[in-house]
């Protein structure tokens, strides 16, 4: 396995918050004492969101620098971009957003960086393919939580080889469902497995053996799993939509919390949060069109939910359900503040039903079913009462009865998180709320963390749900190392007549179970 050995990180060129040449402002009058030799790419390159028209692309300098991209498709270029600055501000990365490309074309994108005083740096590709605008076959991997629960890099292993399997799948793009990071679990030299009593080594740099806490902490962490070659030779040549959870913050974190935890000075979770969603930003390929930038610990406005269009098969609804919420209940009680909020649960409910894709795919954060592990700190939407929606639920209850009142057809919804694979469908025949139309959720993870047991004998049963499958740690350990093998993604394979396939895989790239849907005729 090899490990990148100095300081990674990737960068933003529309410029932070999504004004042009914020950056670059700064910069261009930088004399030439400021950089006496080529600024390298420190960690690889990325491709983010990828539409039928536009795509983002991502590095991170390892010194102030110009990103610029050139632009091949079928041997020949066909552009050549300069993007935004990167500089300390924003820990040297930046990303280049290219709108007005053709659809349903594949692209190479050599991004390079060019110092103050002109020296140009070695380039690296990306490649991707634009989703058509006729039908047309695409795949997409989605999974979750990278080293998470102390188990990180471990060369004995050769690594995190999910990500390489990942990329033996040859998807169109992947959905990282949240827990790209866990700021909130160190990573030490060596740790005990507890099903096998063997020792799991782990690499260890960037100070990842803290919880993190600061600018430089968070950001550290999401360099991390860039050391990793399996994870920069998928990003290369795969796009990611990315989105975030508790653990790029603190677990289970909400708005306005203060947490008691010992391991950490600052406690209050918006100082946390604002400085890790910084991070986040800055690391993950996410458009930052609609991001403003507030400076100091980091962006205080800014929506991170949104449509990803690919083509007339497929809408993708990435959601952010950490942001909005209100407190962790602690127990199911009457209705409570709901994970959405309303602006963007009246969002999702438009986008939705104004879709004319044949495939709604809603990627959430969390499942819909399966509890959170502490029945005293209820995180997700479920809260071990299998009555009429309260709680949290009635947010989720409006979604789908207003899908049913709108005639939307053919919704799907993925999540990771809970660290085990699984396949549920849901029915009003065997809800204790009933106005929705049937429809599947598809659970998998984790990507590069601990293995916990499936929540079969424990789904809440407000909307019906029916596991047709699961698979996780059978063990009595709470969290299965990795080197066990349960490690999961989902594969989706939609084909040109518009069939569904559903896979849920193994660490390995070993199938473990299948479903094709057929899609319905749209309303007309």
């Amino acid at each position: 396995m090899v490990l990148l050995g100095r300081r990674t990180a990737l960068l933003a060129g529309v410029a932070i918050g999504g004004t042009p040449g914020l950056l670059a402002a700064g910069l261009r009058s930088a004399p030439p004492s400021l950089a006496r030799s080529r600024v390298e790419l420190t960690s690889g390159v990325r491709a983010g969101e990828v539409t039928t028209s536009s795509a983002v692309l991502w590095g991170r300098a390892s010194g102030d620098g110009r990103l610029s991209v050139r632009l091949s498709s079928n041997g020949r270029v066909v552009r050549e971009v300069t993007g935004a600055w990167a500089d300390e501000r924003t820990d040297h990365t930046a990303r280049l957003i290219l709108d007005g490309l053709a659809p349903g074309r594949r692209y190479d994108a050599d991004l390079s960086f060019t110092s103050p005083d002109g020296a140009v740096g070695r380039t690296e590709r990306v490649t991707f393919a634009t989703a058509a605008i006729q039908p047309a076959a695409q795949s997409f991997v989605w999974s979750g939580d990278t080293c998470g629960q102390g188990w990180g890099i471990n060369p004995d292993v050769d690594g995190l080889t999910t990500y390489r399997a990942i990329l033996q799948t040859r998807p169109d793009f992947l959905i990282h469902s949240g827990d790209t990071i866990y700021a909130d679990c160190e990573i030490y030299e060596t740790q005990t497995e507890e099903d096998t009593g063997s020792t799991w080594r782990n690499v260890v740099q960037y100070g990842v053996d803290k919880v993190a806490e600061t600018l430089t902490e968070f950001r550290g962490r999401h360099r991390y799993p860039l050391l990793d070659e399996h994870v920069r030779a998928l990003y290369a040549e795969v796009p990611t939509i990315s989105q975030w959870d508790d653990h790029e913050t603190c677990n289970n974190w909400y708005p306005g919390e203060v947490i008691d935890d010992d391991r950490y000075t600052e406690r209050r979770c918006d100082v946390l949060s604002a400085r890790g969603r910084r991070a986040w930003q800055e690391y993950q390929p996410v458009p930052v069109r609609h991001l403003v930038d507030r400076g100091g610990d980091g962006f205080a406005s800014g929506r991170i939910y949104r449509r990803v269009p690919r083509g007339p098969h497929l809408d993708v609804f990435c959601l952010d359900m950490r942001s909005y919420r209100g407190p962790n209940p602690t127990s199911a009680g009457p209705d409570q503040r709901g994970l959405l909020g309303p602006e963007q649960e009246r969002w999702l409910v438009e986008q939705v039903t104004a879709s004319t894709a044949t495939w709604k795919v809603i990627s959430a954060d969390l499942p819909i079913s399966a509890p959170s592990n502490h029945s005293d700190d209820l995180d997700s939407i479920p809260n071990y009462d299998s009555g009429p929606p309260t709680g949290r639920e009635p947010e989720l209850a409006r979604i789908l009865a207003a899908f049913k009142r709108n005639g939307v057809r053919n919704v799907v919804w993925i999540t990771a998180d809970v660290h085990y694979t699984a396949a549920h469908h849901y029915s009003p025949e065997q809800a204790a709320f009933t106005d929705f139309d049937p429809f599947w959720e598809f659970v998998s993870g984790p990507m590069a963390a601990g293995t916990f047991a499936t929540k079969d004998g424990v789904l809440d049963g407000t909307f019906g749900p029916e596991v047709h499958y699961s698979k996780g740690n059978e063990t009595d350990a709470w969290s299965q190392s990795p080197r066990a093998g349960n490690q999961f993604f989902g594969h989706v394979a939609i084909a040109v007549d518009g069939l569904l396939t559903v896979t849920l895989h193994d660490g390995s790239g070993a199938a473990l179970w299948s479903q094709d849907l057929e899609p319905e005729p749209l309303r007309s």
